[in-house]
This record gives C-alpha cells, sequence and structure tokens, in this order.
C-alpha cells in the first residue's frame, strides 16, 4: 500500500511522456534517421540491423511464449507436496546450449559478411577525402583536385567516395546517418570508409557529427555534407580551385546590432539589401549591404535563399551549367570542361534541418551601423594575429595551417562547424569573441575590451575595434 500514493503521483508524468514519445513518432521528418540510407553503406547496415531485429524478434516472443507456458502450466497448487529434487538434466543442458549456439550462427554469418564487405578495399577509381579532425572542427582535403576545406563537403552522387580518417589530438569519430558510418579517427593512425551516394538522388544536404566525446565543445563539432550531380560536383571543384578573391572591391558592408540577451537565430530576408534579426528578449538587429553589381562569374546559376553566404550571381539554372552533359556513373568530369560557381542553393527545403539554431551568448553585441570595407579589410587581416592560424590561397600573407583554411569561406553555410550560420552579423561576433561564442576553441578573443575567457582580463594589445572587425568581414564574405 506504501506504493500506491507513489504510483499514483507518477501516472501523470509518465501518461505526459508516452504522449509526448507519440506524437514525436508521428513526425515525417527524420533528417538524422539511419533507417532512409541513401548509399550502399548504408543500405549493408540497414539490412544487417533489419536481419538481426527479426531474428532477436522471434527469440523474445518464442522465449517469454516458453516462460508463460511454464508459469501457468506449472504453478503451484495449495495441494502440491514438495517435487522431487534432481541434479541436472543432460539432455536439458545439451539442448539450451545448442540452440543458443544455432541462432548465434544466424547472427554471426550476416554480421561477418557485412564487416568484410564494409572494410574491403575500395575499387579503383574512387574519390579519395582525407577527413581531419580537431577540437573542435573538421578539415577535409581533397588530393585529387588539391583542395582543402572545412567542415563542408561536396560528393558527386554515383561515384563512390573512400574517407581516409585520421586526427590531430584526440579521437573523434566521423558519422553521416543517412548516408553511412560511423567510423573514428585517431591520432597516428589511419581508418578507412568508403560509400557510394545514390546516383538517382536529387541534390541534397545531410547532418554530420563527431559521435566521440572529444571536450568542452563536442556537441558542436559538426559538418554539413551536400551531395550533388556530377556537373555541380564540376563546378564546385572548379570555384574551390581558383585562388580566393573577390575581384573590384566589393561594396560595403553594414553591420548593426543592439543589445540584447541570448535567443533565438539570425534570419535573413530574401532580397539583395537583406536585414537579420535575432529575438532575444529586446532586438538584435543586423542589416547586411550587398553589392547588387557585384561581378559573378559566368555558367553560376540563381541560388537565391536566405543566407547571404550563399547567395549566387542571377542568370541560369541551379542545377549547373547547361553546357556540361550528365556523364555515366561513377565517372568524374574533367574540371578543365566546366564553368565554376557552384554553390548549393540555400532555398531548398532540404536546407531547412541543416541550419544552425545556436543562440548568441548572452551580452555579446556589435556596434551599430557600421559600414566595412573589403579592401580595408584585407589590409587588416594581413597585419593581424589571423594570419598565423589560417591559409587563404591568393592571400600571400596568410599561409597558416592550426586554423581553418579560409580560401573560400565566403561561399560556405555556418561558422564554427556547423554551429552558427555564416552571415556577416554572426561572422562579425565569431571573430569579436570566439571563446564566448565556442568555448574551448584555440581562436583567441580579438575583439579590443572584450574579457578573454582563458585570461579572464580584457583584450587591450593587438585588439580590434569593431570598425576593424567590419572590415575583415566584408573581405571574408567577400571571398567566393
Amino acid at each position: 500500500m506504501i506504493g500506491i500514493p507513489r504510483l499514483r503521483r507518477l501516472a501523470l508524468p509518465g501518461a505526459l511522456a508516452v504522449l509526448a514519445v507519440t506524437l514525436a513518432a508521428c513526425s515525417e521528418q527524420y533528417p538524422n534517421t539511419t533507417f532512409d540510407p541513401h548509399s550502399d553503406f548504408g543500405r549493408d547496415i540497414d539490412f544487417l540491423w533489419d536481419r538481426l531485429l527479426l531474428l532477436g524478434t522471434i527469440v523474445f516472443v518464442l522465449v517469454e511464449a516458453a516462460l508463460i507456458f511454464v508459469v501457468f502450466k506449472y504453478r503451484r497448487k495449495t495441494t502440491d507436496v514438495r517435487p522431487p529434487q534432481t541434479h541436472g538434466n543432460a539432455v536439458l543442458e545439451v539442448i539450451w546450449t545448442l540452440i543458443p549456439a544455432f541462432i548465434l550462427l544466424f547472427i554471426a554469418v550476416p554480421t561477418v559478411r557485412t564487416i568484410f564487405k564494409t572494410q574491403a578495399k575500395v575499387a579503383a577509381g574512387a574519390l579519395e577525402i582525407e577527413v581531419i579532425g580537431h577540437q573542435w572542427w573538421w578539415e577535409f582535403r581533397y588530393p585529387e583536385y588539391n583542395i582543402t576545406t572545412a567542415n563542408e563537403i561536396y560528393l558527386p552522387t554515383g561515384r563512390t567516395v573512400n574517407f581516409k580518417l585520421t586526427s590531430v589530438d584526440v579521437i573523434h569519430s566521423f558519422w553521416i546517418p543517412q548516408l553511412g558510418g560511423k567510423r573514428d579517427a585517431i591520432t597516428n593512425r589511419v581508418n578507412y570508409i568508403w560509400l557510394t551516394p545514390d546516383s538517382a538522388m536529387q541534390p541534397a544536404v545531410w547532418n554530420g557529427f563527431c559521435t566521440e566525446y572529444c571536450g568542452d565543445s563536442h556537441a558542436k563539432m559538426r559538418f554539413r555534407v551536400f551531395t550533388v550531380k556530377p556537373p555541380q560536383f564540376a563546378s564546385w571543384v572548379a570555384t574551390q580551385q581558383l585562388p580566393a578573391a573577390y575581384g573590384a572591391v566589393a561594396a560595403p558592408t553594414a553591420i548593426s546590432q543592439a543589445a540584447g540577451i541570448a535567443g533565438q537565430n539570425v534570419r535573413t530576408s530574401n532580397t539583395p539589401n537583406q536585414t537579420a534579426t535575432a529575438t532575444t528578449g529586446q532586438a538584435v538587429q543586423s542589416a547586411v549591404t550587398q553589392n547588387p553589381a557585384q561581378p559573378r562569374i559566368a555558367g553560376t546559376g540563381t541560388q537565391g535563399g536566405n543566407d547571404p553566404a550563399l547567395r549566387r550571381a542571377p542568370g541560369a539554372s541551379i542545377e549547373g551549367p547547361d553546357t556540361v552533359a550528365a556523364p555515366p556513373q561513377t565517372t568524374a568530369i574533367p574540371v578543365s570542361n566546366v564553368a565554376p560557381g557552384y554553390t548549393f542553393p540555400a532555398n531548398q527545403p532540404a536546407f531547412d534541418y541543416a541550419k544552425p539554431r545556436t543562440p548568441i551568448p548572452s551580452g555579446l553585441t556589435f556596434t551599430k551601423g557600421l559600414t566595412g570595407n573589403a579592401a580595408r579589410g584585407q589590409q587588416v587581416y594581413s597585419s593581424a594575429a589571423c594570419i598565423g592560424c589560417h591559409a587563404i590561397k591568393g592571400n600571400p600573407m596568410s599561409v597558416g595551417n592550426v586554423g581553418p583554411n579560409l580560401t573560400h569561406i565566403g561561399t560556405r553555410s555556418t561558422l564554427g562547424a556547423g554551429t552558427f550560420p555564416n552571415t556577416p552579423a554572426y561572422l562579425a561576433l565569431w571573430i569579436k569573441n570566439t571563446p564566448r561564442m565556442k568555448p574551448g576553441v584555440l581562436m583567441p578573443t580579438l575583439g579590443k575590451n572584450q574579457i578573454s575567457p582563458q585570461t579572464g582580463k580584457p583584450v587591450t594589445t593587438g585588439g580590434l575595434d569593431d570598425q576593424q572587425i567590419a572590415d575583415i568581414v566584408a573581405y571574408l564574405t567577400a571571398l567566393r
């Protein structure tokens, strides 16, 4: 009787929990599910899971049925006398040893077969991508094309991709739920995992994660994977191979922000003069002025979308250069045959669940109404501490290799390994006080008079004021 009141108190929370789980299961959107694979690797794992789940369910039903039968058939009655005690039964012992062994055989065969299949050497002609885990971001290198980028992967559909995994510090784990994985990235060791995105798949974006706890910002160590058609991939590669340049000096970029506490994301409009607004208890507004006359790269398509960092020049279809025919599956298109300029369009519905929604840290603000200039920003960047950690192809002063490669940062969708949208408003705050935006990162606090979490003291000597940061933002967002 003592436990009944407690059970009654738990009844309502338990019912609400069951209702919440039921409602969540009714959703049709499962962006990170492993049960809807889009690669050969993912289907192999999914088939193994289905087979083991079926066998496990059969065993469970048979065992529970036998248990219930024995409980009711041989339950003790009031008239029963104490049964005779026997010492073992050789026949039963052999049976209950052989049956589990037989079941394990059915489990072991498909499991071992899948292990050998997924661990086999990758076929010739695969696209190799070197994946290097850092605390807390991802470096991606394409040796075939001499490309280095960070936190975003572009994959051509229909072509096998071989990921070469390693780490520069602690153990990380590389996982793309809807494509396949996962596999660890370990220091002083190289692991491999390969998969082939489905050739019939339309261009899509997938979330990627580090799934091995690796320190303070482990939960913010994410990446994006863009599966695109071979012509689009070739156009993207052609762009990434070019030195970073903003052509004629880009139009000034205005960044305005009012004080507020941490809250919702910055959302940008779909107009050339875009306004970003963050609801943070008080309004946090960021206005971004784009240059409508900025030179465009021939052969690019219309991207549009909500993120200025992904906006492309108007003109052709988003499906890529019209002059390039789709090749046979698993065949790489020569990059020399395509026009550069492709980036994944941010106005696609698939992009909605891939957008970061991390709130801005409370108290971190930026001076309202400042206008950045890309030419000044290049000079400030090239004389600041940035060049000791970051590389920009085309800027001979920027040759660092500690932080992410920034060569074409203007084409990327996120900042801080998928933590924030790559918009001027977020980029300004990121440069101003990175450790506040993402605890534990190696990048120091650069904003003048900002309190450094590492030292607990305000930054004075060498610190950047908001105008200098606005200029750097204008420069970086122009690198496309």
